[in-house]
């Protein structure tokens, strides 16, 4: 009889992954009863109605067969129209494709990219997925990393040129950031896609986020400073703005030339977005407006509400962010914020996400997602306050 372990057969970068430190706080607390869930990046609203019937319709009237792999003509034809409106950036139905959620998307950027030992420059903190996306590739992550100051969280875009390396394929950047809320401007993005240019080297953007701000109208795009050869994916996802986590539906906006490889990875994966979903995606961007303006007025006084808190706590350390729903706030004293999370459960039943998740840069910092309802968050940081709100609790720090 064979005893060798079956994960000896597993390729090391598979087998080597690690849970994010998310899932496991959230494991730790996910069946207490009465538990505040703020770990996780979505809203508590369900989506709205008429994005939801859209999907029955279609489902009554049979579109439960193959399509396109790339997305239905009318859903791509959609998604041109509102690149237009959002960037006032022209693209063709070439340049879009339909995917199963922003993490397939940037799935299939890095198995175009990446093989074994290629470099991927990475902006952190930043959502823990990405790292794990790249390990399993084989790939290497070096990280250039934002700061927190007292102008917020900057970027010294040297430093980012400066781990780029002859070994280096691709440079990735999630703007709007989770978890910090920081926001590329686009000067810099300018800056940043003429350096990739000169050096050969792929942008990866993470743009889930471009409608959450609370500045402005809408995010800077990479898109608005590139040209159409340019060598950049834009990743993008229905799940934050239009109340649609669970139904895993993004798009990846490419240079035409990659169209037909990125179908035939879709069709090696999934095979494609189901129709009825795709009827669903095209309702919410072209009827969804008044749903993104809904969200932003909501996270925008959900921040207000959690960092009048914050900042009001002396063992807090934060920056009121320009976009997205997250506090992402250091805390004094506090060296192992993944143990820290589970104490805050065991203490006050309320789910923070670690900041050690977000990379090495995030350690001793915590994210709470502020799009809640404002009871669920005044409650949430009422059980916070006599941890977080007076002076160093010595308990967490070893």
């Amino acid at each position: 009889m064979n005893e060798r372990n079956v994960l000896d057969d597993l390729r090391r970068d598979v087998a080597g992954l690690e849970e994010t430190a998310i899932v496991e706080v959230a494991l730790h607390g996910w069946d207490r009863a009465g538990i505040i869930p703020l770990w996780f990046g979505e809203g508590d609203k369900p989506t709205p109605a008429f994005i939801a019937d859209a999907a029955i319709e279609a489902l009554k009237r049979g579109e439960t067969f193959y399509t396109d792999q790339r997305g239905i003509q009318p859903l791509r034809d959609s998604l041109v129209r509102y690149t237009k409106r959002t960037f006032g950036i022209d693209v063709s139905t070439d340049e879009v494709t339909l995917v199963t959620a922003g993490m397939s998307a940037l799935y299939l950027a890095m198995d175009m990219l990446i093989e074994p030992g290629d470099e991927v420059v990475v902006v952190g903190p930043v959502w823990p997925n990405i790292y794990s996306t790249v390990h399993v590739h084989g790939g290497v992550v070096r990280d250039a990393s934002i700061r927190l100051t007292d102008d917020g969280w900057t970027l010294d875009l040297d430093q980012v040129f400066a781990a780029v390396t002859d070994k280096t394929k691709a440079i990735f950047v999630n703007s709007p950031g989770n978890p910090t809320g920081w926001m590329m401007e686009a000067e810099e993005q300018a800056r940043l896609m003429t350096f990739a240019r000169e050096r050969g080297v792929w942008v990866v953007a993470d743009e889930v986020y471009h409608q959450l701000v609370f500045d402005r109208d809408v995010a800077p795009s990479f898109l608005q400073v590139a040209r159409r050869d340019d060598r950049l994916l834009v990743v993008n996802s229905f799940s934050k703005s239009w109340r649609m986590t669970g139904w895993r539906l993004g798009w990846l906006t490419h240079p035409a030339a990659l169209a037909p490889v990125i179908a035939k990875l879709v069709q090696i994966t999934t095979s494609g977005v189901p129709q009825f979903l795709q009827r669903a995606a095209i309702a919410a961007l072209e009827d969804g407006d008044p749903v993104i303006a809904e969200i932003k007025a909501e996270c925008k006084r959900g921040r207000d509400l959690v960092f009048d808190r914050l900042e009001a706590w002396p063992r807090v350390r934060a920056a009121r962010p320009k976009a997205a729903f997250y506090a992402f706030f250091a805390v004094d004293g506090v060296t192992d914020s993944t143990a820290f999370a589970k104490e805050i459960i065991d203490r006050a039943n309320v789910g923070l996400a670690p900041g050690a998740a977000f990379g090495d840069a995030g350690e001793g910092y915590m994210r709470l997602c502020f799009a809640a309802t404002e009871a669920t968050l005044i409650e949430g940081l009422n059980r916070l306050e006599p941890i977080l709100g007076s002076g160093t609790d010595q308990r967490h720090s070893a």
